[in-house]
């Protein structure tokens, strides 16, 4: 009788150990959240059937950058899917400066959403642009991030690049991101960095190490050496995350995690293309990509109806554009994060080709506009861009352009004064507007 308690005991332990595992995968993400897809007829195989209406579960994740006296805007969003039956997950990332529609405030860029009217608010805009219910939510605070990195004893990653940032307006007093390129264990404050990370592909570039941090994390949450560990996670994950969802629903996706790992965790993003307006950018999906896209990973297909009301949508979407919107070039592989390589010695000397190099502007000068500008003179002169914004300071004192040393001499004779910079990776740049750039 005490022999059947203890296996009792032991199995609910381990199934509550499985729970905790799960949680930390998705915390440690920087994000949060979770919900149940109610299938409407929308999804069929790859025979025509329709999808049983409890076969798909989606889940939103969420990071939010809480500030003192400021609720904070989701940093990060993920809404990743698992299929019951074929035990098979995908991740798709929501770019935070997509276009979408926010109750109350018209159109505006996702992660506001989250300001307006915390995660109710960011689930129906979600919703909106996804066309699928979401019925749960978990939320990380990101200065958890560091902690519970900590307690799972660091992930091993091999960063592709040199990775260095300053920003002294940034973080609260100051942001510096100081990586160098390799295979390298990451502890909470380096694995920080490289997740913040933006470089000339700006917050594009920034989903596809995430995505591969996410991967990491999960190989490392299934590895035996986890266990150990488990009472400070518990105590980690337990003061990080908010959420609505149960255990016994945890322990449910928790239970299929090895199978995850095996059958591998497809990651996208939604497809679209960058575009602004002034100094404001934004992400603008191409839904009908989109919701055909989400099918596609779990090797499913949409059905003729869905098809019509993805076009519909997408027809209605876009004759919201605001008239002086200035849509960018259309990724060849928008939808898909690459996985940056290491460049080869025989390429470090080489210069690129303007159109090889993706710029993203930034207007740290107060100047109206000026970021605008500069991004068509880039663009007459064959760059690509990737995104303009406004900076957090309107007082930096010199217009810089960082770029890769093969590239510096791509960037000469520009019509305004600029210091042009080493650094970055070989098909990128960055330039920061200061208060010498002259209309």
């Amino acid at each position: 009788m005490r022999q059947k308690r203890r296996r009792k005991r032991s199995y609910k332990r381990v199934k509550w150990i499985l729970g905790i595992m799960l949680t930390v995968l998705v915390a440690v993400a920087g994000i949060m959240a979770a919900s149940h897809f109610r299938n409407n007829g929308g999804l069929v195989n790859s025979d025509g059937e329709p999808v049983k209406s409890d076969q798909i579960t989606h889940v939103m994740l969420l990071g939010v950058d809480r500030r003192e006296g400021d609720v904070g805007r989701s940093d990060t969003m993920m809404v990743a899917a698992f299929d019951q039956e074929k035990e098979k997950a995908s991740l798709l990332s929501v770019p935070r400066d997509t276009r979408v529609q926010i109750e109350g405030n018209d159109y505006e860029k996702i992660n506001h959403a989250y300001a307006y009217g915390g995660h109710k608010m960011s689930q129906e805009a979600v919703e909106k642009l996804l066309g699928t219910k979401i019925d749960h939510y978990i939320i990380i605070d990101t200065k958890a991030f560091e902690r519970i990195i900590d307690a799972l004893d660091g992930v091993d990653i091999n960063v592709e690049k040199r990775m260095y940032y300053e920003d002294p307006w940034d973080d609260d007093g100051g942001l510096v991101i100081d990586l160098y390129p390799g295979e390298q264990h990451m502890n909470g404050k380096k694995a920080i960095q490289y997740v913040r990370y933006r470089d000339g592909e700006g917050d594009i570039g920034r989903i596809g190490r995430q995505q591969k941090f996410m991967k990491a994390v999960l190989a490392k949450v299934i590895s035996p050496s986890v266990l150990p560990k488990l009472p400070k996670l518990v105590e980690e994950v337990k003061s990080a995350i908010q959420t609505d969802m149960s255990l016994t629903e945890l322990v449910e996706f928790a239970g299929k995690l090895k199978s995850v790992h095996d059958n591998g965790l497809s990651a996208q993003m939604v497809p679209g293309q960058p575009a602004y307006i002034k100094d404001v950018s934004y992400w603008i999906p191409d839904i009908t990509d989109l919701r055909s896209l989400m099918a596609e990973q779990l090797g499913l297909e949409l059905s003729e109806g869905e098809k019509q009301r993805a076009q519909a949508d997408e027809d209605a979407y876009m004759k919201t554009l605001p008239s002086g919107m200035q849509l960018l070039a259309k990724s060849k592989t928008s939808g898909q994060v690459a996985e940056e390589t290491a460049e080869k010695p025989e390429e470090k000397s080489k210069p690129m080709k303007p159109e090889e190099i993706s710029v993203m502007v930034i207007n740290d000068s107060g100047i109206n506009g000026a970021a605008a500008e500069v991004a068509q003179i880039l663009q007459r002169k064959g760059f690509v861009i990737s995104g303009v914004e406004t900076g957090k300071t309107s007082s930096r004192t010199q217009t810089t352009i960082t770029t890769s040393t093969r590239n510096t001499d791509v960037f000469y004779g520009m019509p305004f004064a600029c210091v042009i910079m080493d650094g970055g990776s070989s098909n990128q740049a960055v330039v920061h507007i200061g208060l010498d750039y002259k209309k």
